[in-house]
Formats: C-alpha cells, sequence, structure tokens
C-alpha cells in the first residue's frame, strides 16, 4: 500500500475502514453560527511561508469571517504545548486554539490531558495509521527533510549526509530549528542516523548525534535556526529543513540568491505533523471549523499548493481533484521513493535519545 512519496509509508500497510465518524458530511450550520459567535481563533507557529499556511489561514477567513490571532510563527512544536500548559486558565489572546506539532507530540499531549477529540467530516479519508482513533489528533501533511543550498556560495551540492563533513561546507550547515525542542530538527539528526545504516530507533538518534558532533568538529555546524533569511544572507548556505519549507523559500527568494533543495540519498525520513484543539481552547467550535476547513478539499489542496503532501492526497488524487500543475511543481516521485516514515515508538526513542543526549554529545548551543 505504502510505498511512493505519493503515498503514506509510515506505521501500517492497513487499510482505511469507516469509523464511527461524530462530524457532520459538512460543517454544520449551528458549528459555523457558534464559531462566528466567538470570533475569533488563536493559532500558534504558523508561518506563512510554511506548508501555504498564508493562502489557508486567508481562505479560512475569507469563507468564515472569523478574525485569526496568529502567536509567535516561528515557535517549534515544543513551544506550542508549553504554551497551552502556561495558558490551561487563561481565556485571552495568548492561549492557542489549535496546535499544528510533529508526530510524536500527539500522543503526549492526549496523555497529558491537553488536547479534545473531534473527527472532521471527511475523518474516513485520513489513514488510520496517521490518526488517534478517539479523533484526539491526526495527520495533516507530510515532508521529507532535504539540503536547501545557497548555490551562490556553495558550488558544489553535497549529496548526502556525510558530505557535511568535507571541509567544503565549512561554517556553512545549520538546522531549521533547536534539536532538544523542534521536530524539524530531532528528525534531521534521526536521518542523519539512518543514512548510517543503523535501524534501531535509539541507536538511530545516537548515530544522528555522533554526525552532527563530527560535523561540528569540523568547524561546519552554524549554531543558529537556519531560516530563508539566513540562507540569502550567507550565514548559513546550507540548512536541513523539510522539503516544503525549501521549495517555498527559492519561490519566495525568486533567484535571488538561487537556491537547490536535495532530498539525501539515503537517510531520508518523512515526517508527518499532525492537528489538535487544545483541551483548553478558549473558542472550541472556532477551533472545530478551522479543522473542518483544514481537512476539506480546498484546505488540503492548500497544503499541496505550499509543497506539502496533505494526509488526504491518496483520496483527493483517487478521485481526481488535484489539479496537474499542482503535481507538476512537485520534486519527481523517484527522490521520495527510499523515504521512511518512523513509526511513533521509533519517533519517541530516536527523540529521547537526541533531545537529552545533545548537549553532552554535539555541544553546540542552537538559537
Amino acid at each position: 500500500m505504502l510505498k511512493n512519496a505519493h503515498r503514506l509509508l509510515s506505521l501500517t500497510t492497513a487499510a482505511v475502514v469507516a469509523s464511527t465518524s461524530f462530524a457532520f458530511a459538512e460543517p454544520s450550520a449551528e458549528l459555523i453560527a457558534a464559531a462566528k459567535k466567538e470570533g475569533s481563533l488563536t493559532t500558534i507557529a504558523l508561518p506563512h511561508s510554511w506548508c501555504g499556511y498564508g493562502d489557508i489561514i486567508a481562505g479560512f477567513k475569507a469563507k468564515y469571517g472569523i478574525e485569526v490571532n496568529e502567536l509567535n510563527p516561528d515557535a517549534s512544536s515544543g513551544d506550542e504545548i508549553e504554551a497551552i500548559k502556561a495558558n490551561k486558565g487563561n481565556t485571552g489572546p495568548q492561549a492557542p486554539d489549535v496546535i499544528d506539532v510533529g508526530l510524536s507530540f500527539g500522543p503526549s499531549s492526549k496523555a497529558e490531558g491537553l488536547i479534545q477529540p473531534y473527527k472532521v467530516s471527511t475523518w474516513d479519508s485520513i489513514p488510520d495509521d496517521a490518526k488517534d482513533a478517539e479523533g484526539y489528533w491526526y495527520g495533516d501533511y507530510y515532508g521529507v527533510l532535504s539540503f536547501v543550498v545557497n548555490t551562490d556560495i556553495v558550488k558544489e551540492l553535497p549529496k548526502d549526509w556525510k558530505d557535511l563533513t568535507k571541509s567544503d561546507y565549512a561554517n556553512s550547515v545549520a538546522l531549521a530549528g533547536d534539536p532538544r525542542g523542534s521536530n524539524q530538527a530531532v528528525q534531521a539528526v534521526y536521518a542523519a542516523g539512518l543514512a548510517a545504516g543503523e535501524t534501531d530507533a535509539t541507536k538511530a538518534g545516537e548515530a544522528g548525534l555522533a554526525l552532527f558532533s563530527e560535523i561540528n568538529k569540523a568547524g561546519n555546524f552554524v549554531p543558529v535556526i537556519g531560516k530563508s533569511a539566513s540562507l540569502a544572507q550567507g550565514s548559513t548556505p546550507i540548512v536541513i529543513a523539510w522539503d516544503y519549507n525549501g521549495l517555498s523559500w527559492r519561490d519566495t527568494l525568486k533567484g535571488n540568491p538561487p537556491l537547490e533543495v536535495v532530498v539525501p540519498e539515503t537517510g531520508v525520513v518523512a515526517g508527518v505533523y499532525v492537528q489538535a484543539i487544545s483541551a483548553f481552547a478558549p473558542h472550541p467550535n472556532a477551533a472545530k471549523l478551522w479543522m473542518e476547513y483544514i481537512y476539506s478539499d480546498e484546505g488540503q489542496l492548500g497544503y499541496l499548493k505550499g509543497y506539502c503532501h496533505p494526509i488526504r492526497f491518496n483520496d483527493l488524487a483517487k478521485n481526481n481533484k488535484i489539479p496537474k500543475e499542482m503535481l507538476d511543481a512537485l520534486p519527481p516521485a523517484a527522490a521520495y521513493e527510499k523515504a521512511k516514515f518512523p513509526t511513533l515508538d521509533e519517533q519517541d526513542k530516536g527523540k529521547t535519545a537526541i533531545t537529552t543526549k545533545w548537549d553532552s554529545v554535539v555541544g553546540a548551543n542552537v538559537q
């Protein structure tokens, strides 16, 4: 079932089965009215250049006339969880209604009582291996880790993880997050470990740390959070980021400087991000309506426009709902054929090894 770039290579090979969804076929008039009465939705960690979120947020506002209060666009998954914890009794503008976090944060947030269940009307078309059976969290999109390279500065493209230790890349390599809290950065380190040939999740995490220690000792690692601005300025001419971020940055910079997005030859890790509603959401109905919107055909195609593979990709493709120009704008499917979707258990073990040992093994304080 799950073999190539356009298919979710994740946790099981079970077919999608019908579920006992308690959502309506479309957002009910009652939900829309209740959400409009609340009048506002508070999001967090949704940069407009990430996954097409700028247009998605604009589309939601235009469709329902609900204001969107956007907190800390550059926050990490860990920051989002902390924001819920810090605002449990707060109904003001600093309390997030919804979160968009790495897959491993879904189960842990559920276990801590930080999120609430809700099944959207398109629930049945979300693969079973990318959602919590009770509706507490579910995948919204996925991508793969890649090297985003400023080719004005870097003349020879790195092809694989081990290449990043070469002297050609002195003071060049950055992660797109702090590996002690950012899912994107954690998965990058994990991918490096898989490239080293490790299959055990804990050992892969440790092998990834060892490679980044080598990159750091070679003088190649830059301990700042890599972004499109630092790429353009040349302070981090190689940033390890999700492919959709790199492709979006490439479009935004319009060739000044030119960027290449390289999917590594080995250690290709694909990551699912998940959406959830805070258990303490000040605007619970607006949060549910947001969920309905981003899991609708319109919302899912918004992700694809932003170079992310929407979680309902297979369903949209089967029903011929994906415009050809969107498919043509994606990297070749062959680049994704080796992609591995770590299971929740693998992610948890890898994350534990990486976040707890980064300081002692690599010793670079990413800021």
